[in-house]
């Protein structure tokens, strides 16, 4: 499923090559995913393919991210994206931010 709906929302936006991945401070947790349509690779970026869908990741973005599976949920009719982020080790109530355990990538 998540490859057709990438492919939908390329298809929508009339250009893209992927999508765009990412994580932003934010929220009562510290930290929300981002997505974007990915027109082009830049420097830095890392491009992961797999079930014919183009993931790209910031160079910032991608110890926050590694590890993680994403799938595209449709829940009544409510519908996104959803990580599966062994690097979080909790999330907010309402499941928009979410806060990252201690591992030697992302101490500072």
């Amino acid at each position: 499923m998540q490859r057709k709906k990438i492919q939908a929302e390329l298809a929508k936006n009339g250009k893209g090559l992927g999508l765009r991945v990412g994580v932003k401070k934010v929220g009562c947790s510290g930290f929300a995913y981002t997505f974007d349509y990915a027109d082009e690779v830049r420097a830095g970026d890392h491009v992961f393919e797999s079930h014919d869908a183009t993931l790209v990741v910031d160079a910032v973005s991608l110890p926050f991210l590694a590890g993680s599976r994403v799938d595209f949920v449709k829940k009544g009719f409510n519908e996104t994206f959803k990580f599966d982020n062994p690097n979080a080790e909790s999330e907010c109530g309402c499941g928009e931010s979410f806060n990252l355990k201690k591992t030697p990538l992302l101490r500072k």
